[in-house]
């Protein structure tokens, strides 16, 4: 024998709570044999058909733990995101390039630019000016009524605006 000992790799612990790891391992034991369905459902203190649907449950994840991933680099978000910033800017650039382009062409043939959208002075309607109808409220409330106007009848609204 040798004076170094080869060393077998400790597999690595598996990632879990305590609860799903007892689940697991008494799944496991019901599909190897040792133990009946109705035995590992009361060992979890749950029911038969419970129990049935946590063992479908585990079967699907190692089914779909063990689907081959596709080779190569994954695609995140933000990688979507940045590429996508990056082709706007390039499509920016191109725009301007070709109106460019378009204005160089219609100088050469003598066309009249094209109108601005812009607004004009004609075009302009006049705001509506907006009511500080707090201010208002405010007024009314910090004026004291007398006690005489409080028993007369109820005041009409003002129309004048």
């Amino acid at each position: 024998m040798s004076a170094t000992k080869t060393m077998r790799p400790q597999p690595r612990p598996l990632l879990g709570d305590a609860g799903a790891k007892r689940s697991a391992a008494l799944i496991l034991e019901v599909l190897a044999g040792l133990r009946t369905p109705s035995e590992a459902s009361a060992a979890l203190g749950v029911t038969t058909m419970r129990y049935y649907v946590l063992e479908r449950r585990a079967l699907e994840g190692m089914v779909q733990g063990l689907q081959p991933r596709p080779k190569g680099k994954r695609r995140r978000p933000e990688d979507a995101l940045q590429e996508a910033g990056r082709e706007n800017v390039r499509l920016e650039r191109e725009r301007g390039r070709l109106q460019a382009l378009v204005r160089a062409a219609q100088r050469t043939m003598g066309l009249p630019p094209v109108p601005s959208r812009e607004k004009t002075k004609g075009d302009t309607r006049r705001r509506r000016r907006p009511q500080v109808r707090a201010v208002k409220a405010m007024a009314l409330l910090q004026t004291p009524v007398p006690e005489a106007s409080q028993a007369q009848a109820p005041e009409t609204p003002e129309t004048g605006q």
